[in-house]
């Protein structure tokens, strides 16, 4: 499900990812510079995740799947219509909760934020804004898919609370050099997998 999203949002995302990371690296790396920050390798890498998760969530809710049915104000009508494990309930249930995995954690992280209270609100006024544009851009309204989008943002506030606790309670996590190597080799298996990049052919062709 995961390479299939990305093979359709890249063909259609990739021009304005790239104007745009290209400007914000720019101004990112000039600003570090003249006020003298430490560059931590890992913390820009998560800030430049946020911002292409933020860019692709956009396209997603706005350009993809126009869907001309009746907006669903009637909550878990529209998730317990369809058959567990089918290819449509993977899609709508489980996509809408995976939409926001990223937005709970990207967001705890950005604001070091502990608290259910707040990852709550701010997933709720995402997806609320995103149904509420969806419906005026001529889509639908479903109850439904704010209830799987807040469950997604909870379950990426609780992967961020755990992966704290391991960084707190294990020195060797709260080193930026290992942070550093963690979060590359994490891109680059993200990368492989959605991509289906044969890693062991182009060695071995290389050999």
């Amino acid at each position: 499900m995961i390479k299939k999203a990305v093979m359709e949002v890249l063909p259609d995302v990739w021009p304005m990812l790239i104007i745009i990371l290209v400007i914000i690296c720019s101004l990112r790396i000039t600003y570090l510079i003249t006020k003298h920050k430490k560059f931590l390798l890992h913390r820009e890498l998560i800030y430049l995740i946020s911002i292409i998760y933020l860019l692709c969530l956009f396209h997603v809710v706005t350009f993809q799947d126009v869907n001309y049915g009746a907006s669903n104000f009637v909550p878990f009508k529209e998730i317990f219509r369809y058959s567990f494990g089918s290819p449509k309930f993977i899609r709508n249930v489980i996509g809408n909760i995976m939409l926001f995995i990223p937005f709970g954690f990207l967001s705890s992280y950005l604001l070091k934020n502990r608290k259910f209270s707040v990852v709550t609100i701010l997933t709720l006024i995402a997806s609320l804004t995103i149904e509420t544009v969806q419906y005026y851009i001529g889509r639908v309204f479903d109850i439904d898919d704010i209830i799987l989008n807040l469950i997604g943002g909870i379950v990426g506030f609780l992967i961020y609370i755990g992966l704290d606790a391991i960084r707190n309670k294990v020195k060797l996590f709260r080193n930026d050099t290992v942070l550093d190597i963690l979060i590359i080799i994490i891109l680059v298996l993200v990368i492989i997998y959605s991509f289906n990049v044969n890693i062991f052919g182009m060695i071995g062709g290389v050999i």
